[in-house]
């Protein structure tokens, strides 16, 4: 029966292969049998140096060196061969072990994503000239250390190129916990601010607080706002909010604060929100003009009847604010009650004497001056516990009175602030929720203001700043950062498609009477499918920067940077202290004894 041309194409391939294994094998072999042959001869003085024969060596060792005994042709051109052979392939197998898993640590490369020079104006020498062109100081200098450029974000994915974001940037950052988004940016990039630093956030043993407050301290003065005392810190500082209500606007955005701690986004349109939120702005704005310390708002709440700041205002030139603020006192006794118990919910925080303390004048304590921060080097650490109501609205007010002041000093100074101040505000939907971040994002940059606001997820957003909100911060922002844990299937599927698409190329094989055919074809797949941003590694982040592809990068956290023991130490010794504090508290008697309190 005559063979098919498939089967005997299939045959010589196989007898290629069984050719080139033993010409892979036998050559090597052969030539180690030939030397070592020679070298037994020429020690044992049994023959000369035979030309290179490696087919006789390795054959008929007896015709080239017929003097040398049977076990020294034996051990020489057999066994020593095989054992070279050997040590040879298990030194190749153990260094391509070591290959795969060095390739392993460093997370497969995703094909399709932005390569060097997509991501051009985020890497050393674009940032750098952006940064002397945005940064006065920097213009004439020799030499910008990277720091004074802009924020690094990560090296791109198994390089050593850094990725930073400049300082005209706005960033948000969305990464679940213990994904990097304190070690790997937050800390980073305060230990590297070149200018003030403001901080949020409900944590403070083990975190930004502490790994940075040594540091942050050698550079300037370090103010602690700790309302509900999450170090333990002794009161060093009070701040007025009431410096920057002395305007209907002012006082309106004081009490939004008040609302937003308070309310979801959902919720703040309704009658009794928007009611209470009105009186509580009449109220601060009283307070203010009168110079009066804002406790004595929720005197004028629990007594609606006082005519105190009905009086303020109209002396002041608010009639038309006093005219409201009557109309609801005089109103249906119902409503007017209702109105101010929703007032008194919204700043309730207020009654606690602890936390009033931080946010009304105290004797042989510092103001935090907002407008003297904003020129400084100095740091603001802003503390609150999630869920925290009026001392959360407290935290925020802090935060956007220093937004503001900074805004008001880049005005003055031709613009920009140089150097630049930057505000991490970590866990923003539970301890920073300003009810216009949004809209602060489109002109923060333009400022040397350089927000990044640092969520754990795109639906907790929402729930702070709504659909729409959310939407707007995310389209300002110029650097979006999103590391592992995303779970939400519907963000997943978006950051797939804003990745995009990449051609495949697909092979297929037939086989027929007159033989084999190969085929090849070009298909569209997603670079990143909703299941692979799902499983992104830790220690990998996703950067879509405006106007370029989406990097892949490998994150850089604090502990893995030079100087990183002295930073831990540091650390250590500052949660130490902080659970010191609290140990005290909780049992007065022991700090009498204890020399670590």
């Amino acid at each position: 029966m005559p063979t098919s041309p498939s089967t005997s194409s299939d045959g010589y391939d196989m007898a290629l292969k069984i050719g080139g294994a033993a010409l892979a094998i036998g050559f090597p072999l052969a030539s180690f049998a030939w030397l070592s042959g020679n070298l037994a001869a020429w020690t044992t003085g049994t023959g000369p140096w035979v030309p290179y024969r490696p087919a006789d060596a390795l054959l008929h060792p007896e015709h080239l060196w017929p003097s040398a005994g049977e076990t020294t042709l034996l051990v020489a051109t057999r066994i020593v061969p095989v054992l070279l052979m050997l040590l040879i392939a298990a030194g190749a197998a153990t260094i391509w072990v070591r290959y795969k898993n060095r390739a392993g640590g460093r997370k497969k490369k995703v094909k399709g994503m932005a390569s060097a020079r997509d991501i051009e104006p985020l890497l050393a020498k674009a940032i750098e000239a952006k940064a002397r062109s945005l940064r006065p100081s920097l213009k004439d200098a020799k030499h910008i250390e990277p720091r004074d450029t802009g924020i690094l974000l990560g090296n791109l994915q198994g390089t050593k190129r850094e990725v930073r974001m400049g300082f005209e940037d706005v960033a948000v950052a969305i990464m679940a916990p213990r994904s990097g988004k304190t070690t790997s940016l937050a800390i980073p990039s305060i230990l590297a601010a070149p200018g003030p630093v403001l901080l949020t956030s409900n944590k403070a043993a083990g975190d930004a607080y502490t790994a940075c407050y040594d540091a942050r301290s050698r550079v300037g003065r370090v103010w602690s706002m700790d309302p509900q005392q999450i170090a333990h810190a002794e009161r060093t500082m009070w701040w007025n909010p009431l410096t920057d209500a002395r305007t209907l606007d002012g006082a309106g955005r004081l009490a939004g604060h008040f609302l937003a701690a308070s309310v979801d986004a959902n919720q703040q349109g309704d009658f009794w929100s928007k009611a209470g939120s009105n009186i509580l702005s009449q109220l601060f704005l009283a307070a203010a003009l009168d110079e009066r310390p804002i406790t004595d708002v929720m005197r004028w709440l629990a007594f609606p009847s006082d005519r105190r700041p009905l009086d303020i205002l109209r002396d002041h030139g608010f009639a038309s604010v006093a005219s409201q603020l009557k109309g609801t006192v005089e109103g249906p006794p119902e409503t007017r009650d209702g109105i101010y118990e929703t007032a008194r919910q919204y700043a309730s925080a207020l009654l606690n004497s602890e936390i009033a303390a931080w946010v009304t004048p105290q004797k042989d304590v510092p103001e935090f001056r907002p407008s003297h921060f904003v020129t400084s080097s100095d740091s603001l650490f802003l503390l609150s516990k999630d869920g925290g109501g009026g001392a959360s609205a407290l935290i925020a007010a802090c935060a956007d009175s220093v937004m503001r002041a900074a805004t008001a000093q880049a005005e003055r100074a031709g613009g920009r602030l140089d150097p630049p101040m930057l505000a991490i505000l970590d866990e923003a939907a539970n301890v920073c929720k300003i009810s216009d971040l949004p809209d602060l994002y489109s002109h923060l940059g333009s400022r040397g203001i350089i927000p990044i606001t640092i969520l754990q997820s795109y639906r907790q957003g929402q729930k702070v700043w709504g659909d729409a909100g959310m939407d707007a911060m995310w389209s300002a922002a110029t650097v979006k950062v999103i590391g592992s844990g995303i779970d939400d299937p519907d963000f997943a599927d978006k950051l797939s498609r804003m990745i995009g698409d990449h051609d495949v190329e697909t092979t297929s094989t037939s086989v027929s009477d007159s033989g084999k055919s190969t085929s090849i074809s070009m298909r569209q797949e997603r670079i990143l499918p909703a299941d692979a941003i799902r499983a992104l590694p830790k220690g990998s982040a996703l950067c879509l920067a405006t106007g370029m592809r989406v990097a892949m990068l490998d994150l850089r956290p604090w502990y893995a940077e030079p100087g990183a023991d002295e930073l831990a130490a540091a650390s250590a010794r500052a949660s130490k202290a902080i659970t010191a504090r609290a140990l005290a508290k909780a049992n007065p008697r022991q700090a009498d004894y204890d020399p670590a309190v």
